[in-house]
């Protein structure tokens, strides 16, 4: 190899690390941003920036395949086979994937914490009303009247029909920070 050659392709691939570096410092400030702004525990965080971490190592090597010249032809036999083996995988797991991503979902969108008394209205699930003791990757965990401990999954809890019986102090009208914002939104208007 020509030394010319190497030291450029040292350079672009130190330049692509810090870019990707960089760029998964800002998304996991994001995200952190986010989760404090939201209320989000600290565990659940941690999950988020998990995935984070996977897609940029992912495209760190993605991005080194592409810059030390390895042939377009081989890189698609590879992903081809790699996509081949990982969609049967998923294919037979689909319920996994469907999980991760409700998880990734309630994360940002999902309007009921730790704490609330719910009921969800599904005619298979039987239960007055359920208190959300924890939020996971794969399930919601809960607890019945009656201190029975139950695991649903995260897909199911998007699907169906979930009614807020109570909420704990974030969602209460006295709350101080529910009244600054509506302080702030009466003088701006």
């Amino acid at each position: 190899m020509n030394t010319d050659f190497l030291i450029t392709q040292i350079i672009y691939s130190a330049i692509a690390l810090v870019v990707l570096i960089i760029a998964r410092s800002i998304l996991i400030g994001l995200v952190r941003s986010y989760a404090r702004k939201i209320e989000r525990l600290e565990q659940r965080t941690n999950l988020i920036v998990k995935y984070i971490d996977f897609a940029i190592i992912f495209l760190i090597v993605f991005v080194f395949i592409l810059i030390w010249g390895v042939d377009f032809r081989d890189i698609g036999l590879v992903f081809s086979s790699v996509f081949a083996i990982i969609g049967v995988a998923f294919f037979a797991q689909w319920s996994i994937l469907s999980n991760v991503t409700s998880g990734i979902i309630m994360f940002f969108t999902f309007p009921y914490k730790i704490g609330d008394r719910i009921k969800i209205h599904d005619k298979e699930f039987v239960a007055d009303t359920l208190t959300i003791e924890d939020i996971r990757t794969f399930q919601v965990i809960l607890r019945t009247d009656t201190g029975e401990i139950l695991s649903y999954p995260n897909n199911l809890m998007l699907q169906k029909g979930v009614t807020l019986i109570s909420a704990t102090d974030h969602y209460r009208q006295d709350n101080p920070l529910n009244m600054e914002e509506k302080n702030l939104t009466k003088t701006h208007d």
